[in-house]
């Protein structure tokens, strides 16, 4: 049967069923399902635990998975057995096993399945049918920019915090996806926010510390073509000890971003469908479309050629100093075409 993720763990509390799929690409609420799932097993008196890495399915000796099915009925310890398959495709040889696995299981034991997304071939094949049949799966979709805010809501929500819409707006912006990092500015949030109350003032005095929000306002100053503020923020991280190298990603990161949407819209798409492809963030379109109009794509390769001999300078193979070099970066990219 079908999971949803937020459904999971009420699930957990009432049955722990012979074998779960977790599947989806977002890591970090692949690892939070599972952590739900190993607690529950440990719960029901799984004391021991195997695990299976499929980094080839070919390859795969699937006998191991099987012989640790015949292994059940020889040891009263009950264990969680986990096999992983990173592809979601565990190949024709694997999804007899898997089917095989559940055929025999006497259900004491419990097998995780941990994949990456699987697709809709997958969902129809012998060995989903099976593990659908026999057990429970989980599928973990991607968050889209647009969702977010609603997702860190949420977050904030469970976390007993009450947020303001543009402090949430703020706090995507800054994550700009990376899950992991936003869990880790809720608990800050958790340890900084007054009587529960999280505002932009908020999330702006959580992160004003974090080199990777000075490193992002840098780059959006270029962006918005503020070349002065920009450099300001650059000199700003060399005097606290940023490496070259850091700056450079976070320009560089920004450059190649505009050169392929600006590739896109050159082949007659529209900005909006170009922006929204390479997924930039509602907060972040008006930065970049200011950037678009100051930039062709012959300019936009021009800085990325200049980036690369930044990096060249930093690695010590081309002239000049990385920091002047980054300089002339900035400006360049702040400036017009």
């Amino acid at each position: 049967m079908r999971l949803y993720p937020e459904k999971l763990a009420a699930h957990l509390k009432q049955q722990c069923l012979p074998v779960y799929l977790v599947t989806g690409d977002e890591t970090l609420l692949v690892q939070e399902c599972c952590d739900q799932v190993r607690a529950a097993a440990r719960a029901a008196g799984c004391s021991d635990r195997e695990v299976f890495e499929v980094d080839n399915p070919k390859t795969f000796d699937w006998q191991a998975l099987l012989n640790s099915a015949a292994d059940m009925s020889l040891f009263g310890d009950r264990k969680l057995i986990e096999l992983r398959i990173p592809s979601g495709k565990p190949g024709a040889e694997g999804g007899k096993a898997i089917a095989e696995y559940l055929q025999r299981s006497s259900g004491d034991d419990v097998l995780l399945v941990i994949s990456g997304k699987i697709d809709r071939q997958s969902q129809n094949s012998k060995w989903f049918k099976s593990l659908d049949k026999a057990g429970a799966y989980v599928q973990l979709w991607e968050i889209k920019p647009e969702e977010l805010p609603r997702w860190l809501h949420q977050r904030l929500a469970a976390a007993g915090l009450r947020v303001d819409d543009d402090a949430l707006e703020l706090l995507a912006e800054r994550v700009e996806g990376n899950l992991l990092a936003a869990v880790q500015e809720v608990e800050k949030l958790k340890l900084l926010a007054p009587g529960d109350h999280v505002s932009a003032e908020t999330v702006t005095s959580a992160v004003l510390d974090n080199a990777r929000f000075n490193l992002f306002a840098m780059a959006d100053a270029a962006l918005k073509g503020d070349a002065a503020g920009g450099l300001r923020m650059l000199h700003g991280l060399r005097g606290e000890g940023t490496e070259p190298s850091v700056a450079l990603w976070a320009l560089a990161r920004e450059i190649r971003g505009l050169y392929l949407i600006q590739v896109d819209c050159d082949r007659g798409q529209a900005p909006q469908q170009a922006m929204q492809a390479h997924r930039v963030w509602k907060n972040r379109v008006p930065l970049v479309q200011a950037a678009l109009r100051r930039h062709s794509q012959a300019s936009l390769g021009e800085l990325l050629q200049l980036a690369a001999e930044v990096d060249g300078s930093i690695k010590g193979y081309a002239s000049g100093k990385p920091w002047d070099h980054l300089d002339r970066l900035l400006t360049t990219l702040a400036g017009s075409a």
